[in-house]
């Protein structure tokens, strides 16, 4: 495609800055502002995609202290924000969640207090929760497998072993006939 087809500003435009290798640092600007228009980012993302372009360092570290400086990069926002989210909206536990703010390159002192709004009680509420909607659609089947497959799914979302099997317990025992599923007292 001949760049007088292009569409202006995209890659390869010959007024497109990340194009341009005279100024690092409009490089480094351009391609941070690309990337934070598609969704927040955390500075460790913007970080690397400016490694793979082959921004300079000194060019990249200013750019992203200025960017931070304004409040562009916000990684304790971000942190809270996700996390809230994945809680919330996916179901996850806190150690999921936890995982998947540090995949995004967030520190632990900042996971740590994106997670301080998700304790024991929260994640208790969230298993029962979806155990209850998920044990609905299961309801035709066995109860052991039903318990199984509700068991798998909190332990996919990243619920502590323990605390799975309780809250499927409960889940069927309130859900399910009397004589069709055993419950089992907690055992002393």
């Amino acid at each position: 495609m001949s760049s007088a087809r292009r569409a202006p500003g995209t890659p390869g435009d010959p007024g497109d800055p990340e194009q341009h290798p005279g100024d690092p640092e409009a490089v480094a600007r351009a391609i941070c502002l690309r990337l934070l228009t598609q969704r927040a980012r955390s500075r460790s993302e913007l970080a690397a995609a400016l490694v793979r372009r082959g921004v300079p360092a000194q060019a990249a570290a200013t750019v992203l202290d200025r960017f931070t400086e304004v409040g562009l990069i916000d990684d304790a926002a971000l942190a809270q924000s996700l996390a809230g989210a994945q809680h919330r909206e996916r179901g996850l536990a806190r150690r999921a969640v936890a995982m998947k703010l540090r995949q995004r390159g967030l520190d632990d002192d900042t996971v740590g207090d994106a997670l301080r709004g998700i304790d024991a009680d929260s994640e208790r509420t969230r298993a029962r929760q979806l155990a209850e909607r998920r044990q609905r659609s299961l309801a035709a089947l066995p109860v052991e497998v039903q318990q199984r497959r509700l068991v798998g799914l909190l332990a996919r979302l990243g619920y502590p072993p323990g605390m799975a099997f309780e809250t499927v317990r409960a889940v069927l025992c309130a859900t399910t006939a009397a004589e069709a599923v055993e419950c089992f007292p907690d055992t002393e």
